[in-house]
């Protein structure tokens, strides 16, 4: 059965607006100009290949179900209270193989002995074999040969398919450097794909969970918290801004009041104390729900609306001080000489020329987004403990820093794939900025 969730009916929201913007941008040449410049930037081109990867990740996981439950004949159909995503469906054997407990990556033991029964029958101090992880194996020492023979297997497979989206790729771009990197990235994927399905390449933590899937799961929660909180910063940014500089006076100074107070209230306090409040709602309201992830979920959203009512002001200033420059500009002036309206001058003239500094702010911000949800989980005013996000699995590894020997593979995956994630918006975020920023000379053939 399938299950729209908040979150989802934002994130199709956001697909929408973003398709109907491509059509608009590509009927426009003078629209278009700063995109094919960004097109033709290799940096621009290799970053997004690895967004893309993520964003792909993220949408799989953003179309749940429900899985209807083995039902007897004449019964009617019921449906399991567990809510499933499609990613889920296709990762089937890293959700289902949990281990007891934790096991570092690759390993085909437990990381820690137990009582064990020898061949004897005897009970001796040993580390248990997993259940999953190379349990087709008969002796630990074939690992490295079958690791490798999987390996350069699924690296193959990953190969012809890169070739294969590279071949279809050049059709439309002649960015060399984004061919080379799907050739790199496409083996890579394959390999770790192929191993995943015996071992637990990434390890697992406390619960047994395989650490790899904990980090593609995570991708979803990270991508919504970047995206998502737009939908909130961006209109209250925008008309909040543009309207403080361009009528002045009492308006002007009301705006100012509002953000300088918000900016002078630390952030992660007044995000705590709203959470806070929220999740006393949630917890009063049981009924709202019908399901432990429709909960977690309405928890993420207003995360999000948290987020964006306490991140706006910072590019709310920007634009309140670029449209005091363009408001003395001399064709806004002759335009209201001849009576055109304020509404008109705002939409026609002042909206457009301001319009690259909130695509460079908000593509800048996705990342500062990302790493905000990271503090706040650690802290545990973010996302609901049973969603599994970056931030989750930090605040669960922290503890187990201190063992002996260290659980080290949880923390280091989650911060590895999150500095992916927000190293590739970085730099691709700079190669928008170069490419819609008028000050700066370029040709149009530049890389």
């Amino acid at each position: 059965m399938p299950v729209i969730l908040w979150s989802d009916a934002l994130v199709f929201l956001l697909l929408a607006a973003g398709a109907a913007s491509a059509w608009y941008i590509r009927q426009r040449e003078h629209l278009s100009l700063p995109w094919r410049r960004v097109a033709n930037s290799r940096m621009a081109m290799v970053s997004l290949l690895v967004l893309s990867l993520f964003l792909l990740v993220g949408l799989l996981d953003t179309l749940h179900f429900r899985p209807a439950l083995p039902q007897t004949s004449g019964s009617d159909k019921v449906y399991s209270p567990e809510v499933l995503s499609v990613f889920d469906r296709l990762a089937g054997p890293l959700r289902t193989h949990t281990e007891k407990t934790y096991s570092a990556p690759f390993a085909l033991t437990l990381y820690a002995k137990e009582g064990v029964m020898d061949a004897q029958g005897h009970i001796v101090r040993d580390y248990p074999r997993l259940q999953f992880g190379g349990a087709h194996l008969a002796d630990v020492s074939q690992r490295d040969a079958d690791m490798a023979r999987r390996g350069l297997a699924g690296g193959a497979a990953g190969l012809l398919a890169g070739f294969v989206l590279a071949m279809l790729a050049r059709r439309r771009t002649k960015q060399r450097a984004l061919l080379v990197a799907l050739l790199l990235v496409a083996p890579l994927i394959g390999a770790i794909a192929n191993l995943a399905t015996v071992y637990h390449v990434l390890g697992t933590d406390k619960v047994g969970q395989d650490v790899l899937y904990l980090s593609l799961k995570s991708i979803r929660t990270g991508l919504i918290i970047g995206t998502v909180t737009t939908l909130v910063t961006l209109p209250l940014s925008l008309f909040l801004g543009v309207a403080a500089g361009y009528f002045r006076g009492w308006v002007d100074d009301v705006i100012q009041y509002v953000y300088t107070v918000l900016s002078s209230i630390p952030s992660v306090l007044l995000i705590a104390a709203a959470v806070l409040m929220m999740q006393v709602t949630i917890d009063m309201h049981p009924q709202w729900f019908d399901t432990t992830a429709a909960r977690a979920d309405l928890r993420l959203v207003f995360l999000c609306l948290i987020l964006g009512v306490t991140s706006w002001t910072g590019l709310c200033r920007l634009l309140r001080g670029e449209t005091l420059k363009l408001r003395e500009m001399e064709y806004i002036q002759a335009a209201q000489s001849f009576g055109v309206s304020s509404m008109r001058i705002l939409a026609r003239h002042i909206m457009p020329n301001v319009m690259h500094i909130v695509l460079i702010s908000l593509v800048m911000d996705f990342s500062a987004l990302v790493l905000a949800e990271a503090v706040l989980s650690y802290v545990g005013v973010g996302v609901d403990p049973t969603m599994i996000s970056f931030g989750t699995m930090i605040n669960a590894a922290r503890l187990e820093m201190g063992r002996e020997p260290m659980v080290w593979w949880a923390l280091a995956s989650a911060f590895g794939f999150m500095l992916v994630l927000v190293l590739a918006a970085n730099l691709f975020a700079d190669a928008v900025r170069d490419a819609f920023d008028p000050r700066l000379n370029r040709t149009e053939g530049k890389a």
